[in-house]
């Protein structure tokens, strides 16, 4: 019991605090969440992505693992929840929302503390570059299958992915990296552009907290489940199996990258249905009241599951 108060005071409490924020503004103001999408991302989550990686100390063969891990984690939860969406009768755009559930897990502001306070600071350190990665692939995969979900399929939903500032900078910050001329962190500029990045994460889930406020939830949840179910009880193996195959020759590295595999469902999924899927239905049900209500039920799930998952870990039971 005393772990997981721990965990809630110390990661999920803020995070739940936040987003009944932006729930309770929503609900004495008329607000429209559109401009704050834009904000998030064409500016905000640009400059937390090349903060992150300009300034984070990684080791080039950590780097290659876990970033191959990601894409083996991806590619087998994309698959998966393909599958498990046309078996339930799911069609788009709510096939798309569950697969954005499914394969992009809150890495960011949930993931990182948590693996702080599991694993010290390789977790912290493991977690960033989980999140780094995880942002290129949102802000590419990501924007496709969300552009896929308002009819934008193929080629536009390809060419969408280069109008993401995201993308650029990541070749931005690994290129400064190569060419060592990344500035020094108590610059001016780097401390603005930390200050800017880390802006990101509040308003992400301010921006949860008003949706969740406009959401017709109750249509939503019974249709939810599938999602839900893939993300906390199925990700989690898959987690497993990858870092298995992967083979982390450090076993704290490993034991974060399944823990962030086992995070719910991430915010920005929900920032790029509203921003490249606005107003898209199925049955009555916005594809943006059907990720919000995902991300939920996924965060309220999460408290027991993470806190039984980090004593497995530690414990050396999983990996």
């Amino acid at each position: 019991m005393a772990d997981l108060l721990a965990i809630f005071g110390s990661a999920i409490g803020p995070i739940v605090a936040i987003a009944a924020v932006g729930y309770l503004l929503a609900t004495v103001k008329e607000i429209d969440p559109e401009p704050l999408n834009t904000a998030v991302v064409y500016v905000l989550a640009p400059a937390l992505v090349f903060h992150s990686l300009a300034t984070t100390e990684l080791e080039a063969a950590t780097l290659v693992r876990v970033t191959v891990g990601i894409g083996v984690f991806t590619g087998a939860m994309w698959a998966v929840a393909e599958l498990t969406g046309r078996a339930v009768g799911e069609r788009e755009p709510a096939l798309s929302g569950l697969v954005l559930v499914a394969i992009f897990t809150n890495s960011g502001n949930l993931g990182v503390p948590v693996s702080d306070f599991a694993f010290g600071a390789v977790g912290r350190q493991t977690a960033v570059l989980f999140l780094s990665v995880q942002s290129v692939l949102m802000y590419t995969v990501g924007v496709y299958v969300a552009s896929r979900s308002s009819g934008s399929a193929g080629l536009e939903g390809v060419r969408r992915v280069f109008y993401i500032p995201l993308v650029y900078a990541v070749a931005a910050a690994l290129g400064a990296r190569a060419l060592g001329l990344v500035p020094p962190a108590d610059t001016a500029a780097m401390e603005t552009l930390g200050l800017v990045g880390d802006a990101s994460i509040p308003l992400m889930l301010l921006i949860l907290g008003i949706q969740l406020a406009r959401a017709d939830t109750a249509a939503a949840v019974s249709r939810a489940w599938p999602a839900t179910a893939l993300k906390t009880v199925v990700a989690p193996l898959v987690g497993v199996g990858v870092a298995l195959l992967i083979g982390f020759e450090n076993p704290t590295v490993a034991r974060v990258f399944v823990l962030e595999t086992a995070m719910p469902a991430a915010v920005t999924p929900l920032v790029l249905v509203i921003e490249f899927a606005d107003g898209a239905r199925t049955e009555g049900v916005l594809v943006s009241e059907y990720v919000s209500t995902c991300v939920l039920l996924t965060t309220l799930l999460s408290v027991p599951i993470l806190t039984a998952l980090i004593a497995l870990l530690q414990s050396g039971v999983v990996i």
